[in-house]
């Protein structure tokens, strides 16, 4: 039933971010996926995040027997139809507008679909998670979150901060998403998310995507149980149409590349040994192990129409209500 189920259903992962190669994508072909949202910039600018997206157009081209492009909801049925994993692709951070409220409708026309508002640090829209205050949302944020709603391009809160997730939530005219987060109640760690902001997601009609970094699980002890346990709460407290799954993976990333995405250029290493990375749980240790997900839940007792939900189907609904400009 696991493999049969599993290849039927449309997946998908809320966030990846890994060293991306044709091996990458292989893994994903062989987890099954129908889609991922991967990150193309955390602390680029505007010409470092363009950059980026001619590797990924040359990439699209290189593989284009494995992944493909997308930019709507029916690029991603497409996917599923031709066997392709469809890649939508996203910001971690909102440094590649820099402060220039008309790049979000250049990068939206150049592929962006999803845009996390804040990485680790404060900047020009609003607090991280990090900030020891959280001022909320800035005057420039409000701008960004209306043109975010006006282009269809889907606003992020994983790093984002309490007040300034909350401020977000209230303003957006469309449901955001937080891509990758737990509940703080299943791991107390400040990436993790408030029942006060995880509610109020749910109730504009936003999705979460629980992830599975060890960071944010309790490490890689946790058991696969565990995890679907949290969801199971979840879906209890916000209801079924609200959670998904965003794993975070990080394929093939070095202690180097840890190093940038903690550092950026805002703060000195000042010589120190670059950080390593978490050990994964046994049960995923890369994309193609997304089977185990859908075969956690089942064994959870989630229905096959449950399932289907959390695997992808929440996602799918929430990008056909944000992906397309407002007319």
């Amino acid at each position: 039933m696991l493999s049969t189920l599993h290849e039927e259903i449309i997946v998908i992962d809320g966030n990846q971010i890994n060293n991306w190669d044709r091996e990458v994508f292989e893994e994903l072909s062989a987890g099954g996926l129908t889609c991922v949202q991967a990150t193309c910039a955390v602390w680029e600018d505007a010409r470092g995040a363009v950059g980026t997206l001619g590797r990924w157009f040359q990439m699209f081209r290189e593989h284009d027997d494995l992944i493909m492009h997308v930019r709507s909801v029916d690029d991603i049925v497409t996917a599923k139809t031709v066997g392709k994993v469809g890649i939508v692709l996203g910001f971690q951070n909102a440094s590649p507008i820099e402060d220039d409220l008309s790049l979000v409708e250049v990068f939206h026309r150049l592929g962006i679909r999803v845009m996390q508002l804040t990485y680790n640090i404060q900047n020009h829209i609003g607090a991280s998670c990090y900030e020891p205050n959280d001022a909320g949302l800035t005057r420039f944020g409000r701008a960004v979150v209306r043109e975010m709603n006006h282009c269809g391009m889907l606003v992020d809160l994983s790093h984002v901060g309490e007040r300034t997730s909350l401020d977000v939530i209230e303003l957006s005219e469309r449901p955001v998403a937080i891509t990758h987060a737990n509940p703080m109640w299943f791991y107390p760690s400040p990436r993790n998310k408030s029942d006060a902001v995880i509610r109020a997601l749910a109730d504009g009609g936003g999705v979460i995507g629980c992830t599975v970094y060890p960071n944010f699980i309790g490490g890689h002890e946790t058991q696969l149980g565990d995890f679907c346990a949290m969801i199971e709460r979840l879906v209890e407290t916000i209801g079924i149409e609200h959670v998904a799954i965003g794993t975070d993976s990080t394929r093939k990333c070095t202690a180097e590349d840890l190093s940038w995405l903690r550092n950026g250029r805002w703060r000195f290493t000042n010589g120190q040994e670059p950080p390593s990375w978490p050990r994964w749980p046994e049960w995923f240790r890369s994309p193609a192990d997304f089977p185990n997900i859908t075969g956690g839940l089942l064994d959870r007792g989630f229905s096959r129409h449950d399932v289907e939900a959390i695997m992808g189907g929440n996602w799918l609904r929430l990008f056909k209500q944000t992906f397309e400009p407002m007319g």
